[in-house]
């Protein structure tokens, strides 16, 4: 234990820290600090790091669930965790600011009175990797995030991606595929977890950089890695948490969900990806009546935010950055007008979504862009910001919603990983 705090305190990890964090010091003191934190828990025994970063979503918004396209990057907030491999059948999880989580690999079966929590999660991860044929084993791990809860940087999906990774490197020699990790977290998160989502937060997280991701085949994802320097053409990519709570959200995400199905099933179809655009079009007057005006809407956003997600990422592979900016523009636009997950219509008198946004369109002078980021109703909005307008913005923004609610991220090209020296 005292070896590896050394390694970390000598430079020995400035390497992959460096593309990691690009703040090295930083980094330094928060891995000696969480073995340090492990050590007091579980011992001093031989340990290794893990991490998964949080993920941005930059085109389609709501799209990966009905098999669409997404455009989304791995950002520079992560969890990570220091992990000794036990051979007892147990798994203990100990996250910074939450009690222990304990489960015995003889119990992996989902349990319903565990939806919600982090355990469920935990016995997911190994439930799904032994169904798959993958070795599992125990552990023990401390873990820390900078991942906030309610982000819209989707903590789940990293702390998910972590626990694979922690599979991958103690029992399978890091050779799990970080397709089938993110494959197995969406089952995790879905089935024992009990939370419906798609799987692009999870395939962000565990691929990397940014990446350009075709659902139309869910079991075959075809992912295209986009190499592209925000920095180099002078903007920023910040992140304001508004500070929204996503406790009593479920049901708003799962709506959007059963209201595509709807549209979907009207044309005996599973998913809207698999619907013809100009049939729909055709019979909207008779299917408004059989499945409400909001599907609807919530339908015509699919259809055109897919394809406004194809169109962001060809933009970035051919340096088109005013083009890529327009187009986000216009996403955002029809995530509030079509989508409506700007706020929750169970609680229309919180609306910092809104007012976010109307204060970004008004800081930003035209320039750049901004839109809701990640499932909406609360949380945060994401927003292209040029350089010369970063500190009003930052000021604004912070007057509003306080002064730890703005997050500028550099997105990172690894996703989950062993950190190795």
């Amino acid at each position: 234990m005292i070896a590896i705090k050394n390694d970390i305190l000598n430079g020995k990890f400035d390497e992959i820290f460096k593309v990691l964090y690009g703040d090295v010091e930083f980094a330094r003191n928060r891995y000696a600090a969480a073995v340090d934190s492990f050590e007091k828990l579980y011992g001093e025994r031989e340990v290794r790091l893990f991490s998964a970063p949080g993920r941005t979503e930059v085109g389609g918004n709501h799209t990966d669930h009905q098999h669409g396209c997404v455009l989304a990057g791995s950002v520079n907030l992560d969890v990570i965790a220091v992990v000794a491999a036990t051979d007892d059948g147990t798994v203990k999880v100990k996250s910074e600011g939450y009690d222990e989580d304990v489960l015995s690999l003889n119990e992996l079966e989902p349990i319903e009175a565990e939806y919600g929590r982090a355990s469920a999660l935990i016995r997911g991860m190994c439930g799904e990797f032994k169904k798959d044929g993958y070795n599992i084993g125990g552990f023990v791990a401390y873990t820390t995030s900078n991942v906030l809860k309610g982000s819209g940087l989707s903590s789940s999906a990293a702390f998910e991606v972590l626990i694979g990774n922690i599979l991958s490197g103690l029992y399978n020699s890091n050779s799990v595929d970080p397709v089938e990790i993110a494959k197995i977290a969406q089952r995790a998160e879905n089935i024992y977890f009990g939370k419906p989502c798609g799987l692009m937060d999870q395939m962000a997280s565990s691929v990397g950089g940014f990446v350009g991701i075709d659902f139309n085949d869910p079991s075959k994802p075809i992912i295209e890695k986009v190499s592209f320097d925000i920095g180099a053409h002078g903007h920023k990519l910040v992140i304001v948490n508004t500070g929204g709570n996503h406790a009593d959200l479920t049901q708003d995400y799962a709506d959007i969900t059963i209201e595509c199905k709807k549209v979907s099933e009207y044309f005996g179809k599973t998913v809207l990806r698999e619907v013809d655009v100009e049939k729909f079009y055709e019979c909207i007057a008779e299917l408004r009546q059989k499945v409400g005006d909001r599907a609807v809407l919530r339908a015509i956003h699919f259809f055109n935010d897919n394809q406004r997600a194809i169109d962001e990422k060809n933009a970035l592979k051919e340096g088109r950055f005013n083009d890529f900016l327009r187009i986000s523009k216009n996403s955002g636009r029809s995530s509030f007008q079509y989508l409506q997950n700007v706020y929750s219509p169970s609680n229309p008198s919180e609306q910092g979504l809104s007012l976010a946004l109307s204060l970004a369109s008004r800081a930003l002078e035209h320039r750049g862009a901004y839109r809701v980021h990640g499932g909406g109703f609360a949380g945060t909005i994401q927003a292209f910001v040029p350089d010369d307008l970063l500190e009003n913005y930052l000021k604004i923004m912070s007057s509003v919603f306080g002064d730890d609610s703005c997050y500028v991220l550099n997105i990172r090209p690894i996703g989950g990983t062993e950190v190795k020296a």
